[in-house]
């Protein structure tokens, strides 16, 4: 199918449905970075120790885990408007609340209030696949991507503002660290604003809608159906879990061994922000990778990069901010080479019926493995190194690619046999 035919078959919805998903992960964007530069650091000084610095990405990665199931199951039933919107209000109250927490100097809030917040990186992750829902199946990597990149520009100015958001914050008699959690509770408001009043229609109800006029027939019945399906769920699943695992863990001791170092906020949001512009910038080259060259080959380019951007955390010097710099933007561009492919393989795999909760449900996985990198990482790096945890997670990357070699060997038997 040429792309002139790709665009024909997609319904004159997806534009209005594309154009708000940017419009809202523009503004989400911010409030995505705020937990992750300076989360570790305020969790260090709130707690007294190196070693729970990883607290926070672990709590709101475990609230986000939570939160991905139910904006899952939420969209199964109402739709994505209604699931995304409430996501992303739970997730402002949850940063409205670490700002509390941390003007009384609370742990005993600071705890719940991640978890809270955790529901905006869910929704932010959850938007993308609203973006497939009415695209073409030749087109699907590119409409990921589109939604993803869009989260760029807030993500990339957050860190950069992480000062400029501490004085607001002193101004106003309250910790440094807690400004960009003052951003954070404002962009998620307005984008949860923006979609529960613009995502109209619908995308997944309307996807549905037109599947049954067009008496789209019912999913395969034959024995190996089931087989196909779970083999496309767990492999495009574990090349998400894998590729959140790894960044969440090196991500979050990031500016962390930058503060030991002697390099201050500023440094550790310009590197930070390095890393969100190599999350989502180049989206629309995975995305369109996925699409010319299958999901399963991005999906192996994923662990290979993501090996590159631990090596080079690794041996980069302490010193270097550049390379620092340059070793988490290839961190981040290995993890969405990861999601675009996953994303797709999964969608690709699970009916119309079926595939907001089955989403749901992989978010979940991934969400979970990256509160386990977040938890994991701050041990490992006060029993060994930065260096260590860095080459860890390069080896780890490099599991998937037996996993994908073995499924092209099953779907090879299976179209023999």
């Amino acid at each position: 199918m040429s792309r002139e035919e790709a665009a024909a078959a997609e319904p004159p919805e997806q534009r209005r449905v594309l154009r708000t998903l940017v419009g809202a992960q523009v503004l989400s964007g911010a409030g995505l970075a705020a937990g992750v530069t300076v989360g570790a650091l305020l969790a260090e000084d709130m707690l007294g120790s190196d070693s729970l610095a990883g607290v926070p990405a672990a709590l709101f990665t475990i609230g986000s885990a939570g939160a991905a199931a139910v904006v899952g199951r939420i969209s199964d039933v109402h739709g994505r408007r209604r699931g995304l919107g409430l996501g992303y209000a739970t997730g402002a109250a949850g940063a409205a609340l670490v700002v509390l927490a941390a003007h009384l100097g609370s742990v005993a809030l600071l705890l719940p209030a991640l978890l809270v917040y955790g529901a905006g990186t869910a929704t932010s992750l959850q938007a993308r696949y609203a973006g497939a829902d009415l695209a073409a199946p030749s087109r699907r990597g590119r409409a990921v991507s589109t939604v993803l990149v869009a989260t760029t520009v807030g993500a990339v100015v957050g860190p950069n503002v992480v000062s400029t958001m501490g004085d607001v914050a002193a101004d106003l008699g309250l910790p440094r660290l807690a400004g960009p959690f003052l951003l954070a509770a404002a962009a998620y408001g307005l984008a949860g604003a923006v979609l529960l009043a613009r995502l109209r229609p619908d995308p997944l109800l309307l996807a549905r809608a037109r599947a049954r006029e067009a008496g789209a027939p019912a999913p395969p019945s034959d024995v190996d159906a089931p087989a196909r399906l779970e083999r496309g769920v767990v492999l495009g699943g574990l090349g998400m879990v894998a590729a959140q695992l790894v960044m969440v863990a090196i991500m979050t001791m990031t500016p962390v061994h930058m503060k030991h170092h002697g390099h201050g906020l500023g440094a550790a949001g310009a590197v930070i922000a390095a890393h969100i512009a190599g999350m989502y910038l180049l989206s629309p080259v995975s995305g369109g990778l996925v699409d010319r060259l299958g999901a399963r080959v991005v999906a192996v380019a994923s662990a290979a990069t993501l090996a590159v951007a631990g090596v080079l955390a690794a041996t980069v010097p302490s010193g270097s901010v550049a390379g620092l710099a340059v070793a988490l933007a290839v961190l981040g561009i290995g993890w969405n080479l990861g999601l675009v492919s996953g994303t797709a393989i999964v969608t690709d795999a699970v009916p119309l019926a079926t595939r907001a909760r089955t989403q749901g449900a992989v978010d979940l996985c991934v969400a979970l493995a990256g509160a386990g990198g977040g938890l994991g990482s701050g041990a490992v790096v006060a029993a060994t190194s930065y260096s260590t945890l860095a080459v860890g997670g390069a080896v780890v990357a490099l599991v998937v690619v037996p996993v994908v070699a073995a499924a092209a060997r099953l779907q090879v038997e299976s179209s023999i046999a």
